[in-house]
């Protein structure tokens, strides 16, 4: 394992893609034991591939891109600017609350801080707000779509670890909402102190309310129809994906006539090169996986970790503090698929539940995407808005420690995460 480990690192800081990276270390892992054909291990790439779950991944990455196309990114704007855009630092605030609508939609945060940026960063920018708390509130903002469903995180979550994934979108909508309130609080302070002012000058009338969140009924009524189908049982977690492609067409089509023949082809070449980035990264796990049940590694640690303590909660938050290191070098993907198999079995095996972990768990690695060295968000963000990374980092910190600390919360009180599960299910 530790051949295999750092075989991965150096390909990694190489400069090679993951995927690759990943491929050649497995291999490698195989070549070196000699007691394990070669052949497994390309049989475990193909079995990595032969997955029915898997299907939810590349229908939810198109039904994302498609549903860009359909006028619900401007709707949701509109919405989220009437909402609280007549707050102190309005803009920022609307950036954080599309993150939450959005999450819903794109199911990606690199996807969502990559949207916001374009459309929303540079009027920030020419309003006064600086271009390091612009990209902060914009990158670490986007983290809320690791929880709000459907991630696509929490499905590969459910998939590797054997957790139900209706029951992961159901918990992460809570803890979402928590973060989002922690987030627009932050930025509420920091534009007090800085002088950044509200886009209104008073709270917005009810019937204006009401008139953006009909225009935008059919984004915002999209989630609300996935978790009803999922926990209703009338459709699986690849079932519903299908279902949300359908539902954009219909939407694009039909009910805000906006999707053209020219947008479809567009949506469906950025789902391939982005389902294809996905599914080699999942395919070539395959041999890791196997490597990591082969030489015992969950048996392993949990071990060495119940030899430090055996109390739940700090072997939890132990964990967790691992994984936010392993964040800031490795993709959070490439975590997920990687180390579920080493700390679900742990974490059940002490009494904690698996659906309040992986909400932990897929906050925890996705906030390294908005953090130094290799966060992929922020670099986005940062290309984007012009950033110097250095002023992205500094202006982030805030918003990081608020993050923190509703990690922190949620780890003390499961009952938060698992509210909606307990009570829908």
């Amino acid at each position: 394992m530790l051949l295999l480990a750092a075989i991965f690192f150096i390909l990694m800081f190489a400069g090679l893609p993951i995927a690759f990276a990943i491929g050649i270390a497995g291999f490698s892992f195989f070549l070196a034991a000699g007691t394990i054909p070669v052949s497994i291990g390309v049989q475990q790439v193909a079995t990595a591939s032969q997955s029915f779950p898997l299907l939810a991944v590349p229908f939810f990455v198109l039904a994302g891109h498609m549903m860009n196309r359909t006028g619900i990114t401007p709707r949701l704007i509109a919405c989220s600017n009437v909402l609280v855009s007549w707050m102190a630092g309005g803009l920022a605030q609307v950036c954080i609350v599309l993150s939450t609508l959005m999450g819903g939609v794109s199911g990606s945060a690199v996807a969502d801080a990559a949207m916001e940026a374009r459309i929303l960063g540079p009027d920030m920018v020419r309003r006064g707000y600086s271009r390091g708390f612009t990209g902060a509130v914009i990158a670490v903002g986007s983290l809320i779509t690791a929880t709000i469903p459907p991630s696509l995180g929490l499905i590969l979550y459910g998939f590797v670890g054997n957790v139900s994934i209706g029951k992961l979108f159901l918990a992460g909508v809570i803890p979402g909402l928590v973060m989002m309130a922690a987030m627009m609080l932050t930025a509420w302070l920091v534009a007090r102190k800085r002088g950044y002012q509200s886009e209104g000058t008073a709270l917005p009338s009810a019937r204006d309310v009401w008139r953006a969140v009909c225009d935008a009924k059919w984004a915002l009524l999209f989630p609300v129809i996935l978790l009803v189908t999922i926990r209703g049982g009338i459709f699986t977690a690849s079932e519903v994906g299908a279902f949300a492609v359908i539902y954009a067409v219909l939407v694009g089509v039909l009910l805000h006539r906006e999707l053209t023949w020219t947008g479809l082809v567009e949506a469906l070449g950025e789902a391939v090169l982005d389902v294809g980035v996905i599914m080699l990264i999942i395919v070539m796990s395959g041999m890791v996986g196997y490597a990591i049940i082969f030489e015992q590694a969950p048996q392993t640690i949990a071990a060495a970790m119940l030899g430090l303590t055996q109390e739940p909660l700090l072997v939890v938050l132990l964990i967790l503090f691992f994984l936010f290191i392993a964040g800031l070098f490795v993709e959070s993907t490439v975590l997920v698929l990687m180390l579920t198999p080493i700390f679900v079995p742990l974490v059940t095996r002490l009494g904690v539940d698996p659906v309040h972990f992986g909400i932990l768990m897929m906050s925890v690695v996705t906030l390294g995407g908005m953090t130094p060295p290799v966060g992929v968000a922020m670099y986005t963000v940062c290309g984007i808005l012009r950033c110097p990374v250095e002023e992205y980092f500094w202006e982030s910190l805030p918003f990081l420690a608020a993050i923190m600390l509703v990690v922190f919360a949620l780890a003390l009180m499961p009952g938060v995460v698992l509210f909606l599960p307990n009570l829908l299910g």
